[in-house]
Order: C-alpha cells, then sequence, then structure tokens
C-alpha cells in the first residue's frame, strides 16, 4: 500500500506540478505528517521532489522532470509494450510509432505476439481505412456522413456522431447517435457502404446501455447437429453451449436473438439441422425453405 501510494502523489504531482500536504493527504486519507514521510521517501529515492514554505508554497517537482524508465520492472514494461502490440493493428497507425519509441526508451524488444486484421478477405485497404476513420471520428468527436444499408437492404444516407467501436460476435459496430434518426442507434461497419470524416466537432456524449442492447430480445436457441457438421458449429458457438452426445452429435443451447443472421446460418445446414427450440424458430424457417423451394423449383 505505502509503495502504491508513493507512485500515486508522484502521478499527481507530475500532473499537477505542485501540491500542499494537507490536499495531499485529504487525497490519499492519511495524515499530513505521512505525506511528508513519503516526499522524504521519494526524495531518498532519487526523485526531485521539494518542499516550499510560505504564502505560496507546497510541495513541488523539479521543472520539466520526466520520468524515469527505471521506476518499471522489466515485467511491467513488456507489459505495455504487449498492450500496444495489441493495439497496434492498422498499418501505418500512430500505435506503431509509440509501440517503437517506448520499445527504445526501455530497452526491452517488443515480442510481436498478436495480429489482427479488421479487414474483411480481399479487402483489405478499404475496411482498414474506414475503420481508422471511424477511430479518428470516435477519438476527436467528429461526425462523419455514412450510406447505410439496413437488414432489410435498404440504402440510406445519413450522419452520425460516433461515440465507441463496439466488437461483438464476429462483427464490428459503431455504437453512435443519428442525426437522421434523433436515437442512439447500432451501425454494422459491414454496412457502411460510404463515408466521409466531417471537420466539425460535437459535444462528447454517453451512449445509453439500453434494454435491447441486454438480453432482452435473446430466446433460448436449442439445435441438435449431426457429427459431421461440427467444424461449423466449434466456429460460431462456445463449448460451454455445446454438449457432445455418445453418437457424436452436437445439442447447442445458447441464448440469442432470432434475427436475419440465425436464420440465414440455420438455413445453410439444409437438413443437417434439428430446431428443437422455440417452436416460432421451426416455422420461420420451414416458411423460408418453402419460398426458397418455390423460387428455384424448375
Amino acid at each position: 500500500m505505502h509503495e502504491s501510494r508513493l507512485f500515486k502523489i508522484l502521478y499527481y504531482l507530475l500532473d499537477k506540478g505542485s501540491a500542499t500536504a494537507p490536499e495531499l493527504a485529504e487525497r490519499f486519507e492519511v495524515s499530513v505528517r505521512t505525506i511528508y514521510r513519503d516526499i522524504d521517501a521519494l526524495s531518498s529515492a532519487g526523485i526531485p521532489v521539494y518542499t516550499e514554505t510560505g504564502r505560496n508554497g507546497g510541495i513541488h517537482l523539479l521543472k520539466n522532470f520526466v520520468l524515469n524508465k527505471t521506476v518499471l520492472s522489466n515485467q511491467e514494461k513488456q507489459e505495455i509494450l504487449s498492450a500496444l502490440q495489441g493495439l497496434n493493428v492498422i498499418s501505418g497507425s500512430y500505435e506503431k510509432d509509440t509501440l517503437e519509441k517506448l520499445s527504445a526508451l526501455f530497452d526491452v524488444p517488443s515480442a510481436n505476439w498478436l495480429e489482427v486484421d479488421f479487414s474483411r478477405w480481399g479487402d483489405k485497404p478499404a475496411d482498414n481505412k474506414k475503420f481508422e476513420q471511424l477511430k479518428t471520428a470516435v477519438i476527436h468527436h467528429r461526425p462523419v456522413q455514412i450510406f447505410y444499408a439496413d437488414s432489410y437492404g435498404n440504402g440510406c444516407e445519413r450522419v452520425i456522431l460516433p461515440l465507441k467501436l463496439y466488437y461483438k460476435s464476429k462483427d464490428w459496430y459503431v455504437k453512435a447517435y443519428c442525426t437522421l434518426k434523433q436515437a442512439f442507434l447500432l451501425f454494422k461497419c459491414n454496412r457502411i457502404l460510404k463515408w466521409e470524416l466531417l471537420e466539425e466537432r460535437f459535444p462528447p456524449m454517453t451512449f445509453p446501455e439500453t434494454p435491447h442492447m441486454q438480453n432482452d430480445a435473446c430466446h433460448k436457441i436449442i439445435l441438435r447437429f449431426p457429427a459431421e457438421t461440427a467444424y461449423r458449429v466449434y466456429d460460431e458457438f462456445d463449448n460451454t453451449q455445446i454438449k457432445a452426445d455418445k453418437d457424436g452429435t452436437l445439442l447447442v443451447t445458447a441464448h440469442m436473438p432470432v434475427d436475419d443472421w440465425l436464420t440465414g446460418y440455420l438455413l445453410s445446414f439444409g437438413e443437417q439441422v434439428d430446431i428443437i427450440e422455440p417452436l416460432h424458430l421451426k416455422k420461420i424457417i420451414a416458411q423460408k425453405a418453402k419460398l426458397i423451394y418455390e423460387k428455384n423449383k424448375a
């Protein structure tokens, strides 16, 4: 606890420049005497911290002091570099430069332990450019004019205020305020067909966690698949959702929305899926299969 408080005092002084002993005592919930002992400990460790008395006195850090790299252990340095390596997922992004500079400063090689590509197969430049510009919009609070295709195939031009990039169930979304609908909405990144980063700024706001963002719209789904489809089932469902029977068949129990993605996914199995629950999903699949047959029969 003592060591943790020393770091917190140091970071506080780095941020503020100076502080009084009573101010630090109140912030860290210790006595003024304890704060002075902490300052002595910091000074003994080589941190250029000093006190001044008088009207404008207080506890100060030497001007232009920069936190020395030796304050961090080798493990902490590697953890910082590993975290940045995880962020360095877009070619040419600023995180790569930051990673190289910190690696040199820490004198620790950065292990290339993770590679993430936001693009789809065959569309890397466009997808990565889109992701980078949406990230810029979120960080700098800039609106984006987009042409968006909804789940019904209808296209519409609108201006959105991007608040956060959101990854869910193998897809990237943008949590944003839509100026057209005047509502907070989720936009699937792959359905943003055109985009333009606008120059103006919007004030920061928080995306509300409304019920439809929770599990309220989900249903209990129970499905049975034959053993030969295992490679596809394990691609989509977590191991805890799958129970393998002695004959190799797979029983899947999951909570998820009954939407176009689910019906399309189940139809792609043809006769190799048995829908046990819910009954209305079974009817939806049967109706869609009938429509496909009627449309394509000779």
